[in-house]
């Protein structure tokens, strides 16, 4: 089959490919504003703290069960115990998901990209100029369809002429991008009408320093069960598509070095990005900015590049173009994800797989598009909040898929295939896995309890 026969050129091949994926628009948007949310520095310590336990244990499992079987989920899950095919077509299906409404948001900011450099930079700024944007019935739609046929035609081309080619210039220019605007953010200074100044440099002291404040245990649970969260969209864990580039990975690649690259990236362009925008929204909208949540990019940074003058329209090009870049890399390995489970179900050929999928999302994608305008409901969620079409797709698949899949991988991993298997592929060629020791506690005792929680939490059926 083509899918057994493709694969990366090698390491960097690899890690820039999979750090595109976990380097996707949740580190730009969900990071700093959960970051500001959650007590700035202490939210840092229990990200990174759970990236190099709960997401090293996740990835490692992920790459290594992909490589190990040289098949995507189903396939992989299949071969490591027949009777859990069940959880590779829960895992598939969360991508499925996914690729409908996350082309809709790579639209979305397209949209706004278009508008700064077109010289419209200061019309994003307006008050209900977001909504208005995105209840128009035509306007969200062509966007969202242009993105996601720039999507299809990346993972056409396959994997090292498509997903490596594309990922190889995208990322270092993504990372210049976010290194630039995180430097200049930090030079930044403003004094509001009541004569209060702030500078950048104190936006990076608020949101480094842990704010403890009415810490209750209560909190620091949601907190850290608001970094989980993050942490399973960021490293593209327990969705399938690590399972699958492990599967394009050659065996003479050192998984080990691999994945603790993976991690830095995706730690530190997080890190960067809450560099990038926490100081700036500081500087011009003081500690009351930071509660714009989900809200941030699309209406709090217009009016925040807006206040910097002709600068802010440079920063706001430079924004917008590295959330494109990180948007799309995530993107085409959501639908690579799907392709390449299409591809050993059906027996098909990448090109005849990638065509009927392009028609079937571009219809979808305009669909969760529209759930804004024409096909408009207020659906109410278990977790008690209140959502429109895409908030229900991004609950499912985040919420519940997400954090059920990881449980049910580390009991099955953990308890009835043993660790051994994951550990023995870690450890090809000689290679050394340093933290083994830590892998075995983590996917037998620690990971599957606190999976637990996170689901029972994530659905509404525990309250904390």
């Amino acid at each position: 089959m083509e899918h057994k026969n493709n694969h990366f050129s090698g390491r960097l091949g690899f890690v820039l490919v999979a750090a595109g994926s976990a380097v996707g628009v949740g580190n730009l948007w969900r990071f700093p504003y959960l970051a500001a949310k959650d007590g700035g520095g202490l939210f840092l310590i229990v990200y990174f703290a759970l990236v190099l336990t709960f997401g090293f244990t996740l990835l490692v499992s992920d790459i290594a069960l992909g490589r190990r079987t040289k098949k995507s989920a189903i396939g992989a899950y299949t071969e490591l115990n027949p009777k859990w095919r069940f959880l590779g077509i829960i895992t598939f299906l969360v991508p499925v998901l996914i690729m409908t409404y996350y082309t809709v948001i790579g639209g979305w900011i397209t949209k706004f990209a278009v508008d700064f450099l077109t010289g419209q930079a200061g019309a994003t700024a307006q008050d209900g100029y977001f909504t208005s944007f995105i209840t128009s019935p035509t306007s969200p739609v062509i966007f969202t369809l242009i993105f996601t046929g720039l999507t299809a035609l990346i993972v056409f081309k396959g994997v090292q002429a498509g997903l490596e080619r594309v990922s190889r210039y995208m990322m270092p220019v993504l990372l210049i991008l976010v290194v630039f605007i995180a430097g200049y953010s930090l030079t930044l200074e403003h004094t509001d009408a009541d004569g209060v100044s702030r500078t950048g440099l104190q936006g990076l002291v608020y949101y480094l320093t842990p704010h403890t404040e009415g810490l209750t245990l209560g909190r620091f649970g949601q907190i850290l069960l608001d970094a989980m969260s993050q942490l399973f969209f960021s490293l593209s864990v327990s969705m399938g598509i690590m399972i699958t580039y492990g599967s394009y990975v050659k065996k003479d690649v050192n998984l080990n070095s691999s994945v603790h690259q993976i991690e830095f990236l995706d730690a530190g362009v997080a890190f960067i990005a809450g560099v990038m925008i926490i100081p700036a929204v500081y500087v011009f909208s003081g500690v009351e900015g930071m509660s714009a949540g989900p809200s941030l990019m699309f209406i709090s940074l217009p009016k925040v590049f807006n206040a910097m003058g002709k600068a802010g329209t440079l920063v706001g090009i430079a924004f917008f173009v590295s959330a494109i870049f990180a948007t799309l890399t995530s993107c085409i390995s959501v639908l690579e994800s799907i392709v390449a489970n299409c591809m050993e179900i059906f027996h098909a050929s990448r090109e005849k797989t990638v065509k009927v999928l392009t028609v079937i999302y571009l219809v979808a994608c305009a669909v969760i598009c529209l759930g804004y305008s024409i096909f408009y409901l207020e659906i109410p969620l278990p977790n008690g909040s209140v959502g429109q079409l895409l908030d229900l797709m991004d609950y499912i698949s985040n919420s519940v898929m997400m954090p059920f899949i990881a449980l049910l991988s580390t009991v099955l991993i953990g308890w009835i295939v043993k660790p051994d298997y994951i550990i023995e592929e870690m450890e090809q060629n000689g290679d050394k896995f340093g933290r083994k020791g830590l892998y075995r506690i983590m996917i037998r005792y620690i990971a599957p309890a606190m999976m637990l929680v996170l689901f029972l939490q994530s659905t509404g059926i525990l309250d904390i």
